[in-house]
């Protein structure tokens, strides 16, 4: 699907269909008339860059209905309020992706996330919008967890037109206008608009749906770098030489050609199992404690998107069961007694399959193990300002073990 000759774009067309989908999805209403829209005759379709403009191809609007239009002024705007951008740089930055075709990936991973509930209610679904199911894939996963559950070939190749813009994977485009170019939103306005949005969902619950009502709870905890740090950190562990290996007699050793009779196993890499290890003492914050589940569920995305490789373990001075992860606000934080994290490393040991990390965020009031566990360890430490017993003045919490690899979290 490209571009044609047509004439000039007709806006009263465009912006009556985004009049329809400002109706249709109303706490999207904000975001939707802060996009600047302008004619290109380079976009295939519609296109977003990350300072808010919308280029439009006349061609495009001339034989699309305007309940399509609509479903395309919501998707684009989604992923401008989803900071597809942002999130597409951080993956190039992490993981080596580099290219249009792992850009057109990206793009296709963002609009699995948008496309699973952008449409219905009057929103028609434009021609060639791709849906998870349309790649054999579940619903309801983010942009991250897809990237990593399909690669381009004969199954996408329908999808190579597609270009919603550098707003949807943060690679600019030729037809880019840039930070100074006219029309653009500042950094500062971008996040008033985010933030009125998010007001409007969290201020009427049920009226989205819940991947829009979970991106609005995030949009009012916004990432700090510590939390960046903390997702380095976990990655670094679960890539270590030794994590997530394991010997294999599927696939033969190449040094069994030099050894007639004989088949070795070879070293297989799977993914790395993360045990999340969360002090619920009583010195430990309900907000601190709501911040550890909004980690829980980025510890995921940081080790691949697998949640079924992520277990959760409430600790005070015992540890609880080790939790699958499925959704992180259905995990009970049971405790509120004193600290003893031996436990919660304990169970997190003993837990089927053994974890290849784990991750503890605390507040360090507690006594470590004293010998290293079997696998690499990081910890989460809650600030805190010096504290003391009652009956010892004198006392001061140990710092985590030098084995462990700390965050300072706050």
């Amino acid at each position: 699907m490209t571009g044609d000759g047509a004439g000039a774009l007709d806006f009263d067309k465009l912006f009556a269909a985004r009049l329809h989908a400002a109706r249709a999805r109303p706490y999207l209403a904000t975001a939707l008339f802060a996009l600047h829209a302008m004619e290109s005759r380079r976009v295939p379709t519609m296109a977003v860059d990350r300072h808010w403009r919308c280029y439009v191809s006349s061609g495009f609007v001339d034989r699309t209905p305007v309940e399509e239009l609509a479903g395309v002024w919501v998707h684009e705007v989604s992923h401008l309020l989803r900071d597809h951008h942002g999130r597409g740089d951080r993956l190039a930055r992490e993981q080596g992706l580099t290219g249009p075709g792992e850009r057109l990936r990206m793009n296709i991973a963002a609009d699995c996330e948008i496309n699973d509930d952008a449409f219905g209610d009057g929103l028609l679904k434009p021609e060639g919008a791709v849906e998870p199911g349309d790649l054999g894939l579940p619903a309801g996963l983010l942009m991250e967890d897809y990237l990593g559950r399909f690669g381009l070939g004969a199954g996408t190749l329908h999808l190579a037109w597609l270009d919603c813009g550098s707003g949807a994977d943060g690679l600019e485009r030729e037809w880019d206008l840039g930070p100074d170019g006219a029309h653009g939103l500042t950094e500062q306005e971008r996040d008033a608009v985010r933030f009125r949005v998010a007001q409007g969902i969290t201020g009427r619950p049920g009226s989205a749906p819940q991947g829009w009502e979970r991106w609005a709870e995030e949009a009012f905890h916004p990432p700090q770098a510590w939390r960046e740090l903390l997702g380095a950190a976990v990655r670094s562990a679960a890539s270590g030489s030794g994590a997530g290996e394991d010997y294999t007699y599927g696939r033969p050793s190449r040094r069994s050609a030099g050894l007639p009779g004989l088949v070795l196993p070879s070293l297989r890499r799977r993914p790395p199992r993360v045990c999340v290890v969360i002090d619920t003492s009583a010195s430990v914050s309900d907000a601190e404690l709501g911040s550890a589940l909004l980690e829980v569920a980025a510890i995921s995305r940081a080790v691949g998107g697998r949640r079924d490789l992520v277990t959760v373990v409430a600790c005070d001075a015992a540890a609880g069961v080790a939790h699958p992860l499925c959704r992180a606000e259905g995990i009970s934080l049971l405790g509120g007694g004193g600290t003893d994290l031996r436990e919660g490393f304990a169970r997190a040991l003993s837990t089927g399959p053994r974890p290849d990390v784990i991750l503890v965020l605390t507040d360090g009031q507690t006594p470590w193990p004293q010998s290293r566990p079997g696998c690499r360890t990081v910890v989460g430490l809650f600030a805190r300002v010096p504290s003391y017993r009652e009956d010892d003045p004198d006392y001061v919490p140990d710092r985590p073990p030098s084995w462990a690899r700390v965050v300072e979290i706050g």
